[in-house]
């Protein structure tokens, strides 16, 4: 009897991610890094409630080290859908933003696919990208230090 019930939970469980919906990578280039120091972080958001209360789908976070030239290109896999990236160049790794005593900016930021000039945030229809199946799903982010 205990193995009827492994064997059913096993099966169970094999059944359950075959319906898992598949994921298609995304190669991210960030452009205009300043230097090495610290990590990038993003946050993929999935709507604009969602990035307006910072309350991110997915995070990640990579190493600064394979950067060239002030490039660097990293990948991820993600289920097809709408999504947007916030970008920090994190380069005290301390998770968070740091800004001056005026409220501006001390670290780099950016946006999938889009440049964001203006002081207030943006909203998630300007930089928002599909990742699609059987295509190659490429988002690019230009960093911004002010």
């Amino acid at each position: 009897m205990k193995y009827l019930i492994l064997a059913i939970a096993f099966s169970s469980t094999l059944l359950l991610q075959s319906f898992k919906s598949p994921k298609y990578t995304v190669e991210l280039t960030i452009s205009n890094l300043r230097n090495f120091d610290g990590e990038i972080g993003i946050g993929i958001y999935q709507n604009d409630d969602g990035f307006q209360n910072e309350q991110s789908y997915i995070n990640k976070k990579f190493s600064k080290a394979q950067t060239k030239n002030g490039r660097l290109t990293v990948t991820f896999t993600i289920e097809a859908g709408t999504y947007g990236i916030a970008l920090l160049d994190d380069e005290n790794k301390n998770n968070k933003m740091d800004y001056s005593f005026i409220g501006i900016p001390k670290e780099g930021f950016g946006f999938s696919n889009y440049y964001h000039t203006g002081l207030t945030k943006p909203h998630f229809n300007q930089f928002k990208f599909e990742v699609k199946p059987n295509t190659k799903n490429t988002v690019e982010v230009k960093v911004r230090y002010i």
